[in-house]
């Protein structure tokens, strides 16, 4: 006799990419009718407040190439969100600051986050949702992620 095989829907995976699809893609939506992406939100999220900063510490505190930042960087340059210049400190050096229309603009799409987690759990009473995230951040911190999700 050859042993069971669990379904699908028997593994806590299996419901965690579910929603995770759901509320990327929900978010991703919302976020590409002002045309941008999750990962440049991503990046002008943590610009915002922030002195000028250098691709390389963006990309460790994101958790992604400096290649990566740099695309991120030339896209938003390009729509008016983000400059590069010359640090300081350093002129070789490059920073990265959002411009004023830039960090207006974070707001609104913060904005749309948060519409977008409502809409996925507002069904949620306030102590399951405590609950929840106290589970997702335990379960993170255990294993380490090695980078913002983005995608």
């Amino acid at each position: 006799m050859s042993p069971r095989v669990p379904e699908l829907t028997d593994h806590l995976g299996y419901w965690l990419r579910q929603l995770s699809n759901h509320v990327s893609h929900g978010f991703a939506r919302k976020l590409a009718d002002k045309d941008v992406t999750v990962a440049e939100w991503g990046l002008m999220r943590m610009l915002l407040g922030r002195e000028p900063t250098p691709p390389s510490r963006l990309a460790i505190d994101m958790g992604l190439t400096r290649g990566a930042i740099t695309k991120l960087a030339d896209r938003l340059i390009a729509k008016g969100f983000v400059i590069r210049a010359a640090d300081c400190d350093d002129r070789r050096a490059q920073t990265l600051r959002l411009t004023a229309e830039g960090a207006q603009f974070v707001p609104e799409l913060a904005a749309l986050a948060d519409e977008n987690e409502s809409e996925c759990f507002a069904h949620l009473e306030d102590e399951d949702r405590r609950a929840l995230r106290r589970i997702l951040e335990q379960t993170v911190a255990r294993l380490g992620p090695t980078r913002m999700p983005l995608d």
